[in-house]
């Protein structure tokens, strides 16, 4: 022990604690920001300029003491100013945009409803690591459909349309003049309302094996005045029509199908003569060397608590979040597409592919 102890570098010892204290730390920040989320704080906090505890809990009728304790853990953390002399707290408005507009480009707030879901799965991945298999979907709580629509909501809202397609010349002539197009793995029907927002004479659909997500899609597509050109239907993916679509999304779709194979070569036979998919998955590497970095911390431990894990649950692939550029040429070759290319859009989170027959 001795001789271990020599060998030591005690300055990278300390160094490593204190990366491991600012891990946990942020983790215990997630907790506060869930409650923050969850309970409508961050907006209040957004909308009512600088504020004492006790002001701003007689404006959200909660707790002070609670209140006070959630304003001090957030602003050690630097998500909201704190002014000593006047003992109020604020919240800038570049961090709203982060933390409490959800028609920002930016919103997190998707994210940090998925922190509970995914940690609730916890036991049952350990489970897993003894015994192999996975976590159903059917096993987590309803909020993680939620939160997953609030993470992807802005990109459709903000992207999908106004850059992804429009990349994609031929697809974008056959919407506009009334072509048909089908999200699979639709969710609660974001991406498939978008390009009905979007191409007012294209015929839209969303397909997913999930019967909540569907429910809340159609209700979703009524919201937003698009019903009546949409349909939303609980589909076995890896079973589509053949050749009824001009254009075919999957978005962080592939990477978590029980059988990626057999749902591209579904894709590809459903596509019309001349049609495309449009595959997006996130944007990272197929090698780990190349992934680590903050975005590979987030998406292999998310991979683990959900993407690989659904997978696995049911025998399937279990590809993980991480899949990459390679691993999906991969797979769309072994599917019979004869074109793959990666569209030129620089986006942060997502790798946007086109594939045709």
């Amino acid at each position: 022990m001795a001789n271990e102890k020599t060998q030591l570098d005690w300055d990278r010892v300390k160094a490593f604690s204190m990366q491991v204290g600012m891990d946990i730390s942020a983790t215990m920040l997630g907790a506060m920001s869930y409650i923050g989320d969850r309970l409508g704080i961050f907006r209040a906090l957004a909308d009512a300029g600088a504020v004492t505890s006790a002001q701003f809990a007689e404006r959200t009728g909660l707790n002070e003491r609670y209140i006070r304790e959630w304003l001090s853990a957030m602003a050690a953390g630097g998500y909201i100013t704190y002014d000593p002399a006047a003992k109020t707290f604020t919240m800038p408005p570049e961090h709203a945009m982060v933390l409490a507009r959800e028609d920002s480009p930016f919103f997190s707030g998707g994210f940090i409803e998925m922190i509970v879901p995914n940690y609730s799965s916890i036991p049952r991945v350990m489970e897993s690591f003894r015994k192999g298999g996975g976590v159903s979907q059917s096993e987590y709580p309803p909020e993680t459909w939620e939160g997953i629509e609030r993470v992807t909501a802005p990109m459709y809202r903000h992207h999908l349309v106004q850059q992804w397609l429009p990349a994609m010349t031929d697809t974008v002539a056959r919407l506009n003049g009334g072509g048909t197009a089908l999200d699979v793995g639709c969710g609660c029907g974001r991406a498939a309302i978008a390009i009905a927002q979007g191409f007012q004479n294209a015929k839209v659909a969303g397909y997913d094996a999930h019967l909540g997500s569907i429910e809340r899609a159609r209700a979703n597509a009524k919201a937003a005045g698009v019903a009546d050109r949409t349909a939303f239907e609980v589909v076995d993916c890896a079973k589509l029509p053949a050749a009824k679509f001009d254009l075919i999304t999957a978005c962080d779709v592939v990477h978590d199908s029980v059988d990626p194979d057999g749902l591209l070569r579904s894709i590809r036979g459903a596509l019309k003569p001349g049609g495309a998919f449009l595959m997006v998955e996130m944007n990272v590497s197929s090698k780990l060397e190349e992934n680590l970095n903050p975005m590979g911390r987030l998406l292999y431990s998310v991979s683990t608590l959900y993407c690989m894990t659904t997978s696995l649950a049911h025998g399937g692939a279990g590809i993980g979040a991480c899949m990459g550029e390679a691993r999906a040429r991969e797979l769309a070759s072994a599917a019979g597409f004869t074109k793959f290319r990666r569209l030129p859009i620089d986006d942060m989170f997502s790798a946007l592919f086109e594939l045709q027959a």
